[in-house]
């Protein structure tokens, strides 16, 4: 029976999970400079390239049977799979040689303008394009960048990437204002839906801006000696 993600709070979010994990891994594509994603069987590969790793597959269909058979078959270090669903049935299916990534959780918001947050004093916000990605950046009276994120788009949907706020400047609300920048010009934009896969960390900044949990995405990689590149 072909394993279906948890979903952990109620929406009316007509999207399935396997739409979202779609249109998400060609968001992240976009956001990362990427090779586009190739669709396999319950989900998609990503040739990332980068040090500790090298190729991405991210499923939201599976059983474990064929998530075991996918893990044996990559033993190549700097692979990585993440999927959609519980946590504890992913991590019991992986053989020996995978080590488990920090815990993610595929969240959603419908997506409408609103006014765009000024932050306060001495930070400034700007929203710039990088090719095919808007960046937003908060920086300090320096220039310094305080907190940043990044908005690619996959047909109506907007994927928020690398939310990120720099440790001397946590706890001023910048990364609030960073992800209603983001939701604002995805909006503008005809974007209908917000997609992102938060940390522990940002979970709970992104719930409070009314983002929605649809699953929990647990990941694994084959560690390489120069070290995982995080996700």
């Amino acid at each position: 029976m072909p394993h279906r993600s948890v979903s952990l709070t109620h929406t009316d979010d007509a999207h399935s999970t396997s739409e979202l994990m779609m249109a998400w891994g060609r968001g992240w594509a976009v956001s990362r400079g990427t090779a586009a994603p190739v669709e396999v069987a319950g989900g998609f590969r990503v040739d990332v390239g980068l040090p500790g790793h090298r190729v991405r597959h991210v499923l939201h269909t599976y059983d474990a049977y064929s998530l075991r058979r996918l893990a044996r078959e990559l033993t190549a270090p700097g692979n990585w799979i993440k999927a959609a669903g519980d946590p504890g049935e992913f991590r019991a299916a992986l053989p020996e040689g995978w080590t488990m990534d920090i815990a993610g959780y595929l969240m959603t918001v419908p997506l409408s303008r609103s006014a765009v947050e000024r932050p306060a004093s001495p930070y400034t916000i700007r929203v710039d394009l990088d090719g095919e990605v808007a960046v937003a950046t908060v920086r300090d009276d320096s220039g310094a960048t305080a907190a940043s994120g990044r908005l690619a788009r996959a047909g109506e949907f907007g994927i928020v990437d690398k939310v990120e706020t720099e440790p001397a400047h946590r706890r001023r609300g910048l990364g609030s204002v960073v992800m209603r920048a983001l939701g604002d010009r995805a909006a503008a934009r005809g974007m209908r839906t917000g997609i992102l896969v938060a940390t522990d960390d940002g979970r709970a900044l992104y719930r409070s801006l009314g983002w929605t949990v649809r699953s929990e995405v647990p990941g694994a990689f084959r560690p390489e000696k120069s070290g995982p590149a995080r996700s």
